[in-house]
Formats: structure tokens, sequence, C-alpha cells
């Protein structure tokens, strides 16, 4: 495991690092998380709430569309509220059909933003896409921002997409139409960084990414493009859908990209329902790079699934009282205990499998299962501590884990 993770990080490490704002991209730095807003950006008030909620609850950066002269508008207001709010996220702003001209038009929209986003299958077509693609660019360089260079299956590039077509078919053994959209897809990508690197902007301000819908078309893509290239990858499963299926689909994209060492800043582009909490495409991120050891973000609960040997739900309630007591001191304990992310609690239900788990953990117990006694040793960093007996388990035990966090780490802070 610490091979092929060491093997990843290694293969991250060759890419070039971008700067975007104080975050650095690439060069084997931490992979960053990113989020988009869903808001009208013309509507300051909700998207300076909805940006704070997604740099709540982690984004390091955060997208929001730039789509018309109200938007642009609207961006240096939303930039300062945020200020206001002690909230330092950095913004992008995400581009479509227009950049060109809304970056020129807005000077202070331009500068309140930390990268600016292209999608280069739809700047025009012929040379009116080279025109508006040019001018796109050097104004990015000429104010020293970096770029993304996003291309997307559902906006590719048609004439290169036609081209591509034609010539499949005049094989031999012709690919199939994915294996032809995908190559295309790269194309345009390669192209497109080719493109910007003649107009003067240095590879070292680029960032690319190839987002498709479909997981092993993805997949190859990014393959592909991280064999063509050292510029930095911006992955992400596009429209992964709703609800399991989109977060089994994000997590399987993702995860074999990552843990192959593919990727140097990620987004999961979930549809939550309405009304729902867009920061939960935030939280899949960081387990996702959390689940790979990667990056660590948050205290993990271990926890059995139970089976005939548990019976009693004891241990399923005790280990979703440390979850939530956690999630509820973890703001307090960012801030008073830095380190305790790192923080590692097993709750097991049977005598299996719990001692040598809770041996594993920082701080763990292990419940008799069933048709036993309520009696429950605690280990702590390995060793047997004490034994938990009677109806107050769970909160002698959750007590135990507020005295670990304070003792290991309190004294970090003087």
């Amino acid at each position: 495991m610490l091979e092929l993770i060491e093997k990843a990080t290694t293969a991250r490490s060759k890419t070039h690092r971008v700067m975007v704002g104080h975050v650095p991209i690439g060069g084997g730095n931490p992979i960053v998380v990113q989020s988009m807003t869903d808001t009208d950006t013309a509507d300051i008030e909700k998207t300076t709430d909805q940006v704070k909620l997604l740099a709540d609850a982690g984004s390091e950066i955060v997208r929001i569309t730039v789509n018309n002269d109200h938007a642009a508008k609207a961006v240096p207001e939303i930039a300062k509220r945020l200020a206001d709010l002690g909230c330092n996220v950095l913004l992008v702003g995400d581009f479509h059909f227009i950049g060109h001209r809304l970056l020129r038009d807005h000077p202070e929209c331009t500068e309140s933003l930390a990268k600016f986003r292209i999608n280069p299958g739809n700047v025009g077509r012929g040379k009116r896409h080279d025109e508006n693609f040019t001018a796109f660019i050097e104004i990015a360089r000429d104010l020293g921002k970096p770029v993304r260079i996003g291309v997307n299956a559902g906006s590719l590039d048609q004439e290169l997409l036609v081209q591509k077509m034609d010539e499949n078919s005049r094989r031999a053994n012709p690919m199939s139409g994915d294996d032809v959209e995908r190559e295309a897809l790269v194309e345009s990508a390669i192209a497109s960084a080719s493109a910007a690197v003649d107009v003067g902007l240095a590879e070292t301000s680029m960032i690319i990414s190839c987002k498709v819908s479909r997981l092993g078309q993805m997949v190859e893509a990014y393959k592909t493009l991280s064999s063509l290239t050292n510029i930095p990858l911006h992955l992400g499963l596009t429209e992964a859908g709703m609800g399991q299926k989109g977060i089994v689909a994000t997590t399987a994209a993702l995860s074999v990209l990552l843990y192959g060492g593919i990727g140097d800043t990620i987004r999961s582009s979930l549809t939550p329902e309405v009304g729902g909490d867009r920061s939960k495409e935030v939280t899949l991120c960081q387990d996702i790079l959390q689940a790979l050891g990667i990056r660590t973000f948050r205290p993990s609960v271990t926890a059995c699934p139970g089976c005939g040997r548990t019976t009693s739900t004891l241990f399923r309630e005790l280990a979703s009282d440390i979850q939530k007591q956690i999630d509820i001191n973890l703001p307090d304990w960012k801030h008073r205990y830095p380190g305790s992310e790192s923080l590692k609690v097993a709750v097991m239900g049977c005598v299996v499998n719990g001692p040598g788990e809770s041996r594993a953990a920082d701080i763990g117990i292990s419940l008799p299962g069933s048709g036993e006694s309520p009696r429950a040793p605690v280990f702590v960093d390995g060793e047997r501590d004490r034994l938990l007996s009677g109806p107050t388990i769970a909160e002698e035990f959750i007590g135990m884990v507020n005295e670990y966090v304070d003792h290991r780490w309190g004294a970090k802070t003087g």
C-alpha cells in the first residue's frame, strides 16, 4: 500500500507547478479540492453565501459562472463580501462563448479572480475560434493569471470531431465512436495548450481537464493526457448523476486515476437534490483522498458492519454517536488541536475482530457482541487501558475520546 502511494506521489511530482493565488497545484503538491456554485452569479447575496458554504466545507478553490455582463459586474462585490467575512477562498471564473469580451470589458472582474477557465469547444468556429481563443489567452498572459483549458465531451469542437470521425471511417479497422471521441478530446486539449504556449502563456500557468460522463472513456482520456504532457490535470467525471449512482461513479473514476499518480486537482460533479446540500461534492472529494491515504481532512471512525454475532445495536448506536460528536467538534478541533484530523477511532461490535481493530486505532472499544454482559475493553495507542461496563459505556467512551484529543494535540497549541 505505501509503495503504491509513494509511486503515485512520485508520478504527480513530475508535473509542472502552477500557482493559483497562494495555492500551488502540481509539482508534487497536495491534490487540491475544488467545487462550483450553482447560483446565478449576478445574485450577489446567494452566490456569496454558497461560496462560503463550499469554502467552510473545505473547498480550496470555488468556480463561479461568468456568463454575461451582469455576472462579471457582480464578481468584485462577491470577492469583497467574502473577504469581509474572513473567507479567503480562491475564486475561478468559468467563461464560455464570450469570455474574451467579458475579460476585456470588466477589468475589475479579472482582478478578483485567481484563475480563468476556458472551454475551447465553444469559443467559435474556424478563424473566429482562433481569434477569440487568442484574445482570451493574451489577456490572461498579460494579467499573469493561470488558465484551465477545460475540454468537455458535451461541448467538444464539432469540426474536430467530424474530422476524426471521417478519418476513422477510412481505416481498415475503425475504432468505436467512444474511442474516436476520446482521441478528439485529448487532441483538442493538447492542441489548445500548444496554441496557448504560442501566444505566450507558459505551461506553468496552465491546467488541463478532459471531462466526460462515461467512466471508462474519462479514465482512458486522462491516462493518455498524462503520458503526453507535464501540465497539471484537473480531474472530474462530469454530470456524474444523483445519489448513490453519482457517488459510486465519481469515486470509481477518480480513485483509479489518483491511485495511479494521475491528477493534481479534483471536483465531484454530483447532482444535488432540489434544496440539497451543495457541499456534499466537497466532502466526497475529501473522503476519496482520505480513503486513498493521499490527504487527511477529518478523524476517521472504523466500525464493523455487524453480523450474527452482533445482534445488539449498541455498537452501531455508539459509532453513530461518536461520528456525530466528531462532526460537532471538528471546527473547534481544527483551531484548538492542529493535527487532530488524523485521529483514528474504532468502535467494534464483537470479540472476533474487535480487539485487533481497536489496538490498531488511536483509541478503540471492542464491544462483546450478543448474548454477553455489556463489558467492553478500551484500547489507547495499542494498549488496553480500561474496561467499561454498564449503561453508561457510550458516554464514558465519548468522554475518553475527547480527553485523548486534548492530551495528544492540546499541548501543541500551548
